[in-house]
């Protein structure tokens, strides 16, 4: 406990500067410190976030299964904490700039959305959220599945003005009924972002978005089989996580402001190339992400006239967790389709910790060749890109075929500013074990190998 002094000091400083620190407080530690004096006792009236999280009440203890008895406590807690916090703002004319929720889906589901109903009725608030968990998290049985799904509806039917007033929503482990999406999707009109994890209408489901404020959609969802954005006007992100389905995994309707395409997956033997330019259909997005999680390249090379209407404003480009198997020269077909190109980010990396090994391997048809399809040959051999700034190579080896691509792209960004070359950055646990800090002897080494013969101003680092 504070000493009365520093208190007293503290209670001296400008409600503003009261609020600040308040504001980086966990909620439980903020609600704590109405009990300090009369004077904080006011702080949860004008605080501008409230962020309320399952479990932020409770004392840490080791990790074990959930029970049901456990989610009955936690999303009490946040009820209870809801109701302190926002009760005591009854009446204030001061904005809730965030308003976020999260909690299980169980019963008393319904008295927190009944309770942020009430206040989103009468008081301001400009964004609400809700992250709604389930008591299984991961690797749900059909059963599960659908039994969560009918728990979802009985509460989003329960309150409908909640969600109607809901600017961000996350949703997991759901099988939801043919007509669920497109009530999700009518009454929750002021969602501007959604993230979909394992939810869908039945395995190798479709799903069509239609959605007048939608900015950012993102989908974990592997068992659907194709997600049709139809009108979607106002989407500017879109990030796709995982397809088991052979065929394209989106189909892009009307989304004229779409910037931002993430696609995440485990290329299987199924799975095929897909072309971008037919994939991004109508669109010309900024900033493109592909991630290949070290197995099969699931991008097939195309020529500049059929990438150019896709990428004639594309900015930044990252290809991450590109097995080490492979040649890094297909990945200038980006370069010759992307004239306006500032930055290029690769990652060349076989992460064994997350890796699939074995006879699982096989059971899910995993691909041995990586490389397959991957047969790219430039359109003009004096191509000359303009824009390119900089590249950040991860992963980067003394090895022959790095070399050469490393100065294919030097010798071909006549404007290039800077490389920077990166060993395998790893993760907690296989760092350790990958090699250390270049050695003054490499950097001289690689430098020489890809500046020989050349006149570059791009300058070549190694950073740590």
């Amino acid at each position: 406990m504070m000493e009365d002094n520093e208190v007293d000091r503290l209670s001296k400083l400008p409600d503003d500067v009261l609020l600040n620190i308040v504001e980086r407080l966990d909620i439980a530690d903020a609600a704590r410190t109405t009990i300090l004096s009369t004077r904080w006792k006011q702080i949860p009236a004008i605080l501008s976030k409230v962020v309320i999280v399952a479990g932020s009440f409770e004392p840490k203890h080791e990790r074990r299964k959930i029970t049901s008895d456990d989610i009955v406590r936690a999303n009490t807690t946040v009820l209870e904490a809801a109701r302190c916090i926002l009760g005591r703002r009854a009446g204030s004319l001061s904005t809730i700039h965030l308003l976020c929720m999260q909690f299980y889906l169980g019963d008393e589901s319904v008295f927190i959305g009944q309770t942020v109903a009430n206040t989103i009725a009468t008081q301001k608030v400009a964004s609400a959220e809700f992250t709604i968990m389930t008591k299984v998290r991961r690797n749900c049985s059909v059963d599960e599945l659908l039994t969560y799904g009918r728990q979802f509806m009985s509460f989003f039917g329960s309150c409908p003005n909640t969600f109607g007033g809901l600017a961000r929503l996350t949703l997991e482990n759901l099988r939801l009924g043919e007509s669920d999406f497109p009530k999700i999707f009518s009454i929750c009109n002021q969602l501007e972002f959604l993230r979909l994890q394992q939810c869908d209408a039945g395995n190798m489901s479709l799903l069509e978005v239609e959605h007048e404020q939608l900015r950012e959609l993102l989908i974990f969802c592997s068992s659907i089989k194709r997600v049709d954005l139809k009108c979607v006007p106002k989407l500017t992100i879109l990030k796709f996580n995982a397809f088991m389905s052979p065929e394209d995994p989106f189909c892009l309707g009307y989304v004229p402001l779409l910037q931002t395409v993430t696609i995440i997956n485990t290329g299987l033997s199924r799975h095929k190339m897909l072309k971008l330019s037919e994939l991004l259909g109508k669109t010309a997005i900024s900033f493109l992400h592909l991630n290949f999680k070290c197995e099969k390249i699931w991008v097939k090379p195309e020529g500049r006239k059929q990438l150019l209407p896709v990428f004639h404003k594309l900015r930044l480009v990252n290809l991450i967790n590109i097995s080490e198997e492979c040649d890094l020269t297909w990945t200038m077909f980006i370069l010759q389709g992307a004239p306006a190109l500032k930055e290029l980010c690769i990652m060349v990396r076989d992460h064994l910790c997350e890796m699939t090994t074995g006879e699982v391997r096989k059971r899910f048809t995993y691909s041995e060749k990586k490389d397959k399809g991957l047969e790219w040959e430039p359109s003009s051999p004096d191509f000359k890109h303009h824009n390119l700034a900089e590249v950040r190579i991860y992963g980067f080896q003394a090895e022959d075929k790095f070399m050469r691509y490393a100065r294919n792209v030097v010798e071909a960004a006549v404007n290039l500013e800077a490389m920077n070359l990166y060993r395998n950055p790893g993760c907690d646990k296989c760092k350790h074990t990958l090699p250390g800090q270049w050695t003054w002897t490499e950097m001289l080494l690689i430098r020489d190998k890809i500046n020989n013969g050349m006149s570059s101003h791009a300058r070549i680092h190694f950073p740590s």
